[in-house]
C-alpha cells in the first residue's frame, strides 16, 4: 500500500472486534512506533501494551472510548528527557510523542487493523491504575484491533480543506 493511500484510508475506526491480534502484528506496530524520529533522538516516550483482561478493565475505569478492542496501546512522555529548543525554551517532549503515536496510529492500519486517537481519558486515573504511568504525560490512548463489519468512517471523514488554503508559499 503506498503512503498516500495508507494515510487516506485510515480513519477513526470507533467499533472493534477483540478477535486474537497476531504476536508478529503487534511487534511491527511497536517496531514502527520506535523508528519515529524524535528531537535530538532523546526518545522521552514509552509505549505501554494493555491486552489482559484484568488492565482492559482499568482503561474502562479511565475511557468510554475502547471501542471493544482486546488490545489498547497508550503513549507517554517525560518532559524532563526531552530536547528543549535554546531559543525560546520549547520543550520537544508532546511533539515527540505525537510523532511516535502517528507512527503507531499508520502502523496499525499498515497491518490491516483499525484504531482512533483517543484524547478523551483521565490521566490520573490512569495513572493511578497503572504506577508505571506515573511521571509521564500521557498522550493518546489506542483501541487496536479488527474492524467490526458495521464500522464505517465517519461522513466527515473526507472533509479537508483545499491545499490552497493550508498552504502558504513564502
Amino acid at each position: 500500500m503506498d503512503f498516500l493511500k495508507l494515510a487516506k484510508d485510515r480513519y477513526s475506526c470507533r467499533k472493534l472486534t477483540d478477535k486474537a491480534i497476531e504476536p508478529e502484528k503487534i511487534e511491527r506496530i511497536l517496531e514502527a512506533a520506535i523508528a519515529a524520529p524524535t528531537a535530538k533522538n532523546n526518545q522521552p516516550y514509552r509505549i505501554w501494551k494493555i491486552q489482559t483482561p484484568e488492565s482492559l478493565e482499568k482503561v474502562k475505569q479511565a475511557t468510554n472510548f475502547t471501542f471493544g478492542a482486546g488490545l489498547v496501546m497508550v503513549v507517554g512522555v517525560k518532559k524532563n528527557e526531552a530536547f528543549v529548543r535554546p531559543f525560546d525554551g520549547m520543550n520537544y517532549a508532546e511533539v515527540d510523542g505525537a510523532i511516535v503515536a502517528t507512527h503507531l496510529m499508520l502502523a496499525v492500519k499498515a497491518e490491516g487493523l483499525d484504531t482512533t486517537w483517543v484524547g478523551m481519558f483521565d490521566a490520573f486515573k490512569l495513572q493511578s491504575l497503572f504506577a508505571d504511568m506515573k511521571g509521564y504525560e500521557l498522550i493518546a490512548l489506542f483501541p487496536i484491533g479488527y474492524a467490526d463489519e458495521s464500522a464505517k468512517p465517519s461522513p466527515r471523514h473526507e472533509d479537508r480543506r483545499a491545499i490552497e488554503k493550508v498552504v502558504v508559499e513564502l
